[in-house]
């Protein structure tokens, strides 16, 4: 025989029955959804689009877009979140610095230009782009946490005026607000030559087949007792691996 199942009924009249929203749901809603002040961010928008892009959007809303951390509930678009741009900007960041590098360097191999490529495209690279040109100042969704990963990549890289090939974290999502704007000011305009004409100064400085040689010296107690030259990507793992033998040499000496 079958499991037997036993069943209670409840009736309740419908007079007594509320059918309005159910308080749960409204109150999830409630805490789902991030408060903040529009109009002000809208001026923030303003002074975004005046200050450091020097480019007036035609639909602000890619710019709202762009701006928005995917931890963050917008009120009228909950689901919106820069990550879209991102991809575009992406692809769209990557063709147009092959195409200046290419223009630059026409002696370079395609290694050559590979590597210098990423070299001006990576997350440290454009990270630096959002620090330095404050960026993250009008993201939407900038915690306590984010904030502070922030200032420990502003005062890291003190000590690496072009790039750290590896040495410093990286916030990414500072990389990630660079390429979802550049995706917001390419589906805005429809032009490449734009995009580039308000990103090419924020790169600046493009690192180039003369710096992209990065000598790394490590010393114990004022002594060098190590150097390399480093070509990105790879010796990025060789530095970090380094540093951190160097940080266990030094532990295991006390």
């Amino acid at each position: 025989m079958g499991a037997m199942t036993e069943e209670e009924k409840i009736i309740v009249p419908l007079k007594n029955l509320d059918v309005g929203e159910d308080p749960k749901e409204e109150e999830e809603e409630e805490e789902g959804v991030d408060d903040f002040d529009e109009d002000a961010h809208s001026a923030n928008l303003e002074e975004f689009e005046r200050e450091r892009l020097r480019y007036g959007f035609r639909d602000r809303e890619l710019l709202l877009e762009a701006l928005i951390h995917p931890s963050f509930r917008h009120p009228r678009k909950a689901q919106l979140s820069y990550e879209r741009l991102e991809h575009v900007g992406d692809s769209v960041l990557n063709l147009l610095v092959t195409r200046e590098l290419y223009s630059l360097y026409r002696d370079c191999s395609p290694g050559r230009l590979t590597r210098l490529r990423a070299a001006n495209v990576d997350n440290e690279k454009l990270a630096r782009v959002a620090a330095n040109h404050g960026f993250y100042r009008y993201m939407l969704g900038l915690t306590p946490v984010l904030d502070q990963q922030i200032k420990d990549f502003q005062e890291a890289i003190l000590e690496y005026p072009v790039h750290s090939s590896g040495l410093v974290d990286t916030p990414k999502f500072l990389a990630d607000i660079v390429e979802s704007v550049v995706g917001a000011i390419y589906m805005d305009s429809n032009s490449l030559e734009t995009v580039w004409k308000v990103i090419r100064p924020l790169l600046e400085p493009i690192i180039s087949p003369e710096t992209l040689k990065t000598r790394v010296s490590i010393f114990l107690d004022e002594t060098l007792v190590g150097t390399a030259t480093c070509r990105r990507r790879r010796d990025i793992v060789k530095n970090k691996a380094a540093t951190a033998a160097l940080h266990y040499f030094k532990a295991t000496m006390v």
